[in-house]
């Protein structure tokens, strides 16, 4: 027979994680929150991992949930331990990925009376939840010690057993409700959701009896609504010559082939992906820095002919600054998102929200007798583009070792149908000027767009991806995420290219004063440090390589090696990086007519 905690309150949580199928389950070392681990990991129905380090332990099940595409539970014990949630939880709110957040706590009345590994877990996490519920203590569980307490408010000093039994019972119905109710937020809502658990001891005491449980709400997907101006917003699309649609941050296979199709051989209309949309076409533009940059540079003079009269938008984060720096600079006439939950305000001119898919939207807008007029505004901009490609090729041909260098060779060489986890800041960026293998999928914490945690999220993508993955990493985010690595799941073929120019080299490129005392500590923070200790002390094979020539030779062993886990750290030119990068751009605006 399966045993449960007899705590009632950790016994509803793990019953009902189960019957609305949260089955992977995150769990940080404590020992307020053993009656729910020791309920997890009790029945067969819940996968578990352990992981110490509660930051790397929230970016990994954040990494799960990302792949799986239903919520993954995280598991802390009281105290400080569940601050460490945080980061994550932020990136989870803002790329809409559902963990769900279970704190064990102390009981009310231990709080701010001086007892250890207590803190005001209540609404710790606002604002960047879809829903939370701070429990109601169980007063059935040991009540002896619970009367004797003279802080307590939750019975009289007095209490018979009927009123225990009876307050159990309503504080019973109050917690089911609100558990079914914050895990249904998380399942129809696509984020974060928090319930924080105050439990008595004794902990570890386990049982095969079950509490008797009510019936709960039943999960009910989202459904498109049509908006009721549907049609006539639909005919002025198709009336527009103009047209620019932005795809963001997007899970493969999000919007089928077929629609994509539609709208790019529709004429009147450009539109603009990144590696993180995940969509390929051949009349895509895939870089969008690489029409927006030299456009910056030629001061306005192609800047009314590519602008557009009418803005679509649907995905996530757009990594590229320049596009947004385009549009707020020559807003359209209008700008609609489509997007089940959330419309951003990014461009400043948003007038319209569809509460839709964006398959169905586009289902809905190229039916198959959908008219198309006769415009040349793709044209026109996509020969802006693939002039500025061309004119950037000979500098690429030539280019010294460099990060711009590195990032080349890679889009050449990854091997088709893997899964790219790419790091935040420099990384993401360079992956966005080449072209890479038609079958990789692409992914980044571009919610926050922070460093922090990108080791341990690739390594829950890895556990619960049917690709190989590979992680592309700055200096920076790699050693700040080394804890990423203290996992004892993770993959043989699990693959890190560390790119380590020896400090924040985004900062070469943004205006400050380089090269100064201040600059080097404060801004880029220089440093000598590399990978190969932290590569033998988690049991990861190591290859380096400083030179283009290094690299051919390091790469083929680094990639076809999957007895175990591999880095390979490339060390790149401090100085040299921001340079070349820059007279890229710059050789792609040269001598335009």
């Amino acid at each position: 027979m399966p045993s449960y905690p007899t705590i009632p309150l950790a016994q509803t949580v793990v019953r009902l994680c189960e019957r609305y199928g949260i089955d992977r389950i995150v769990i940080c070392a404590g020992s307020r929150n053993a009656p729910l681990t020791n309920g997890f990991v009790s029945q067969s129905f819940f996968q578990t991992y352990s992981i110490v380090d509660e930051r790397a332990a929230a970016f990994f099940a954040l990494g799960l949930a990302q792949q799986l595409k239903k919520p993954v539970a995280l598991l802390c014990t009281s105290g400080s331990a569940v601050l460490n949630f945080y980061p994550a939880i932020a990136e989870a709110y803002y790329s809409d990925i559902p963990l769900i957040i279970l704190s064990a706590d102390r009981m009310p009345h231990r709080i701010d009376i001086g007892d250890g590994q207590t803190i005001r877990q209540t609404g710790v996490f606002e604002p960047h939840l879809e829903a939370s519920a701070d429990l109601k203590p169980d007063v059935s569980h040991n009540p002896n010690t619970l009367l004797e307490n003279p802080m307590q408010k939750l019975l009289p000093a007095t209490a018979s057993q009927e009123l225990i039994l009876k307050t159990q019972k309503v504080h019973q119905k109050h917690n089911e409700q609100e558990i079914a109710r914050v895990f249904l937020k998380a399942l129809t809502n696509r984020g974060p959701v928090h319930l924080n658990i105050p439990m008595e001891e004794p902990l570890y005491v386990m049982t095969e009896d079950l509490i008797p449980i009510g019936e709960t709400a039943v999960f009910k997907p989202s459904k498109s609504i049509l908006d009721s101006n549907f049609e006539m917003v639909k005919e002025q699309w198709h009336r527009s010559t103009k047209k620019w649609v932005i795809i963001g941050q997007m899970s493969p296979g999000t919007l089928d082939q077929e629609v994509i199709d539609r709208l790019c051989l529709d004429p009147s209309v450009v539109v603009f992906t990144e590696t993180t949309s995940n969509i390929s076409h051949p009349n895509l533009i895939h870089s969008i820095d690489s029409l927006m940059a030299p456009a910056e540079l030629l001061e306005q003079k192609i800047d009314s002919k590519i602008a557009p009269e009418l803005l679509l938008t649907f995905g996530g984060m757009v990594v590229s600054k320049k596009i947004k720096f385009f549009l707020r600079k020559h807003r359209p006439q209008h700008h609609w998102h489509v997007d089940i939950k959330k419309a951003y305000n990014t461009y400043y001119c948003l007038d319209r929200h569809f509460k839709m898919s964006p398959q169905a939207f586009l289902n809905n807008f190229y039916s198959e007798n959908s008219p198309l007029n006769s415009s040349t505004f793709q044209g026109e901009v996509l020969n802006f583009y693939q002039k500025f490609i061309g004119k950037g090729q000979p500098y690429l041909n030539q280019l010294p070792f460099s990060d711009l260098a590195v990032f080349r060779f890679l889009s050449k060489k990854i091997p088709n149908q893997r899964q790219l986890q790419i790091a935040n800041s420099s990384s993401i960026r360079y992956t966005q000027l080449f072209t890479w293998p038609q079958k990789t999928e692409f992914y980044c914490n571009r919610g926050t767009s922070g460093i922090d945690g990108s080791t341990s999220t690739a390594v829950g993508a890895a556990i619960s991806s049917t690709l190989p993955t590979l992680l592309i990493t700055g200096d920076l985010s790699f050693f700040y995420d080394i804890n990423g690595l203290w996992n004892d799941t993770i993959p043989k073929d699990f693959k890190i290219i560390l790119i380590n120019n020896k400090g924040g080299g985004i900062f070469r490129i943004l205006p400050g004063q380089k090269d100064t005392p201040k600059h080097d500590r404060y801004f880029e923070t220089v440093h000598q440090r590399n990978a190969k200790h932290i590569a033998k002390a988690f049991g990861f094979g190591y290859h380096k390589a400083s030179s283009l020539w290094g690299l051919k030779r390091k790469y083929a062993r680094f990639i076809k090696n999957d007895g175990l886990p591999q880095i390979l750290e490339i060390q790149t030119p401090r100085k040299v990086n921001d340079k070349v990068l820059l007279e890229y751009f710059r050789s792609m605006a040269e001598n335009f007519h």
